[in-house]
């Protein structure tokens, strides 16, 4: 076969790909006319495609070529989105039905690479000195820039008593760490409580998972009878968990409004009122959060300070929101694809804009990757705050709180 007629056909099949894709986005079916863009952009792929199979130095891997493109094209769009080979899925759907012990951090994508939001305390990930933050810039060996989100999350979960290597990128760190974490079954912390000064109760929440809202609620009560008049409901580093618990925590303390609501390009708005019978208390509140307070959290905070219910305290929250879909390929592939984001009640998407609280006592340094002009690169992280800096403390927060209660009478 020439090398003409061979362009001719991987062209072709990749054009075909892109097809199955457009499909599988739900543009399948639509006439050309109101698509111009999109097939004008199918012409340039197909160009490109033909010059690195005829110019490029050495014949190329045309399915490996293919993998990135398509691997490029869908985490482009949010890092929940993913685009997973055949193989890939048939060891992702295995791993998920075998693995059982966890690292108890989580995972989410930023600067192309694995970040972590949080650490659960007591978990694998804490004892092994992993910090929120943190950047896996590789795990076992293999750069997580390369993997979609639900590979690095299987990587990471595995036989309890197995361990994983991990490479570490660190602020003020110039090189990346290698640490060994051991995994372990994972188990929520409970929720915790005490009275703190001013008559003011303390709710600590390490996770959102199912049953959560309950024992937020059991420890609310319970406060209110030892002389709670105010509450501290302290949501830093709550990254875990469902989103309808974050919906049932919000309605403990709201009697009325919008607390959230999910609405995507083909999936029609559904919103997520407070039910009146099923708020406890009225009692003033101020939510702690940091940029570790992600998903179900982030609907916690973005209710109760967009419906004036109480104050917002500490950083801008991670911004994690969206409902995925996972939709199976021909060729045994797929594509995991967000098809609905979460809003804030007056509009916002949470995964973009995230939750900014109306009282900010903010750290003073964040991972960051620099950008030149190769690209980021791995090893280079840089503080935000230069060094010296003194750093604010989860304590400093917490003061802000009991003070910005101290002024609130209803």
């Amino acid at each position: 076969m020439s090398m003409k007629i061979k362009a001719a056909v991987l062209v072709s099949s990749f054009a075909v790909l892109l097809f199955v894709v457009a499909g599988s986005l739900g543009l399948g079916g639509v006439h050309a006319s109101s698509n111009d863009g999109s097939y004008r952009q199918m012409q340039v792929y197909s160009e490109v495609l033909s010059r690195v199979q005829s110019e490029y130095v050495e014949d190329p891997n045309i399915p490996k070529v293919t993998d990135g493109a398509l691997h490029g094209l869908v985490e482009s769009l949010d890092a929940n989105s993913s685009y997973l080979t055949p193989e890939a899925y048939k060891a992702y759907k295995a791993h998920k039905a075998e693995a059982k012990g966890e690292i108890g951090a989580t995972i989410s994508k930023r600067f192309g690479y694995a970040a972590v939001v949080s650490v659960l305390p007591g978990s694998p990930a804490e004892k092994a000195g992993i910090e929120d933050t943190d950047i896996f810039e590789a795990i076992e060996g293999r750069s997580t820039r390369d993997m979609s989100l639900p590979e690095i999350r299987s990587a990471l979960s595995g036989a309890p008593g197995s361990t994983v290597n991990v490479s570490v990128v660190r602020a003020r760190r110039a090189e990346p760490q290698k640490m060994s974490i051991a995994r372990d079954v994972v188990t929520i912390p409970p929720v915790t409580d005490k009275m703190v000064e001013e008559n003011i109760g303390y709710i600590k929440v390490d996770a959102l998972t199912k049953g959560k809202a309950q024992e937020i609620a059991a420890k609310i009560k319970s406060l209110e009878k030892s002389g709670a008049k105010k509450f501290i409901l302290d949501l830093r580093n709550t990254s875990q968990g469902e989103e309808s618990e974050g919906v049932a925590t919000a309605n403990l303390f709201l009697n009325h409004g919008t607390i959230t609501y999910l609405q995507g390009q083909k999936f029609p708005r559904e919103a997520f009122n407070a039910d009146p019978a099923k708020a406890i208390t009225t009692l003033p509140v101020a939510v702690l959060v940091n940029k570790g307070t992600a998903g179900a959290a982030e609907i916690v905070a973005a209710a109760i300070l967009e419906n004036a219910r109480g104050d917002l305290v500490g950083e801008k929250t991670f911004g994690e929101g969206s409902l995925p879909k996972t939709f199976d390929l021909p060729d045994g592939g797929a594509l995991i694809l967000s098809v609905a984001k979460y809003y804030s009640p007056s509009g916002k998407a949470i995964q973009e804009t995230a939750v900014t609280p109306n009282v900010l006592v903010a750290d003073d340094t964040d991972n960051e990757i620099v950008e030149d002009e190769d690209g980021a690169h791995e090893s280079d992280v840089k503080p935000r705050a230069p060094e010296g800096t003194p750093k604010v403390t989860p304590d400093d927060q917490l003061h802000k709180a009991i003070e910005v209660l101290k002024l609130r009478t209803s």
